[in-house]
């Protein structure tokens, strides 16, 4: 299996002026659209499926199985959701994808559109992000010039248009029922289920939600063929994707790679260790929702199959590296500050549950506290897991038990020193008395 990286979706970043139509053109850009648009939505719809290609922005569903799961056409309107509300803790590939290279995700929405059967799709953007906000909507007024969108699709008699909605900045909204609230112009919370948005999404129609980089790897399905993605990555994890390493490594940044390539491999490409005297201590494979990982599993194969049965989850590859400087126990506490100021507060396991975590770690971060609130932590997230609405209340147990899993001593340690035993200005990138020390800009 070929480890080395692949750059496809990234493979213009560099390119001074990377977002423009021209430039996505020059580099072979709607040529998939082009192919797409003299075969049979059924045929597209095929190959994707028979690609095995998983949805990218967590769960890993197949996303050919999502599109055949819609309801059958009839009549009405059928409509396709990017899902591009970007917001956990070191989950930073979509957003920089969608400003270095928007006409890659507006070409696969638009093969993805015809083979569905969709004629009007939504990318629903976190709403901070401004700029890559501006860039969507000028690569869709490119488009849409260019007569790529519209009611005849570059002369096919196809219609397909955009609408690029800016969300209010709500995490729950990266759930794709909460997101079609929000969408909708409610508050963005998760919806009871069944019915299932395949069946009854967007205003009550067959709607199919995917991750802005799935939908953004299907013009290469297309173009160059189901052979040529299945020949990157696993027998079950097939393809390539993007990775984000952050935290201290030498040169944090994206790694577009196959699946199934090693955090030892990345590490080693982003130049190892920022500090080489310095272990690696703890990692997120798949952000901070996922358990933590330790340096014991730096070989774990990056794909699906072989992170769920290390007991983790691939999630978003949001790699978060950090070295024996850092403490377990704060990174954790401001990692459930997250989750309980995100809850919408909807179901009382989350809506409760979150505040109390965040109540205990804060007293056992200060040196509070006894040994007991351990087990008080993980009964907490016990009553937690899996009885929440959505994901959310499970995400954030999820570094919690991992982290007593792996360094129980340490909390304990908290406890006995009477305060966290770290120094905090140890894990930055400045030196602590303000000497000029040399740095790795991010």
């Amino acid at each position: 299996m070929a480890t080395t990286l692949t750059p496809i979706l990234t493979r213009s970043w560099d390119d001074p002026q990377s977002w423009t139509l021209e430039t996505y053109r020059r580099d072979g850009g709607y040529r998939a659209l082009e192919k797409a648009l003299s075969m049979e939505a059924a045929d597209i719809l095929g190959a994707v499926k028979e690609s095995s290609l998983r949805g990218r922005g967590g769960a890993g569903f197949p996303t050919g199985m999502k599109w055949s799961f819609m309801a059958p056409p009839d009549g009405g309107p059928r409509y396709l959701v990017v899902n591009a509300d970007e917001s956990e803790p070191g989950t930073c590939k979509d957003i920089p994808l969608m400003m270095a290279n928007p006409h890659v995700l507006i070409e696969g929405v638009i093969i993805s559109s015809y083979a569905i059967g969709c004629e009007h799709a939504f990318i629903y953007l976190r709403g901070e992000v401004v700029h890559v906000y501006r860039r969507l909507l000028r690569a869709v007024e490119e488009a849409r010039a260019a007569g790529l969108l519209g009611s005849d699709v570059n002369g096919s008699g196809v219609t397909v248009d955009i609408t690029v909605h800016a969300g209010a900045g709500a995490y729950i909204c990266g759930e794709e029922t909460a997101l079609l609230d929000s969408l909708e112009g409610r508050r963005g919370q998760p919806r009871s289920k069944p019915p299932f948005p395949g069946a009854a999404g967007l205003y009550a129609r067959p709607t199919s939600v995917n991750n802005v980089e799935s939908i953004a790897s299907v013009p290469g399905i297309v173009l160059e063929g189901v052979d040529w993605f299945t020949g990157m990555g696993t027998e079950k994890s097939t393809g390539f994707g993007i990775f984000s390493l952050s935290g201290h490594v030498r040169n944090p940044g994206q790694f577009e790679a196959p699946l199934g390539i090693t955090m030892r491999e990345l590490v080693d490409m982003a130049g190892g260790m920022r500090d080489p005297d310095k272990a690696l201590k703890f990692w997120t494979p798949g952000g901070s929702s996922t358990p933590l990982f330790t340096a014991e599993h730096l070989d774990v194969p990056l794909d699906f199959e072989s992170v769920a049965a290390a007991g983790s989850m691939l999630g978003t590859r949001a790699l978060q590296v950090f070295d024996e400087t850092v403490c377990v126990v704060r990174a954790v506490d401001r990692w459930t500050d997250f989750y309980k100021h995100e809850s919408c507060g909807k179901c009382t396991p989350c809506r409760e549950g979150t505040w109390w975590l965040k109540q205990i770690l804060g007293r056992l971060e200060h040196g509070e506290g006894d040994e007991a609130d351990l087990d008080k932590l993980l009964d907490i997230c016990d009553n937690i897991l899996g009885r929440s609405f959505c994901a959310l209340g499970d995400g954030a147990t999820s570094p919690i038990t991992s982290s007593i899993e792996y360094f129980r001593d340490e909390y304990v340690a908290h406890l006995t020193h009477g305060g966290c035993p770290f120094d905090r200005a140890a894990s930055t990138l400045w030196a602590k008395d303000g000497d000029a020390k040399e740095t790795v800009s991010a």
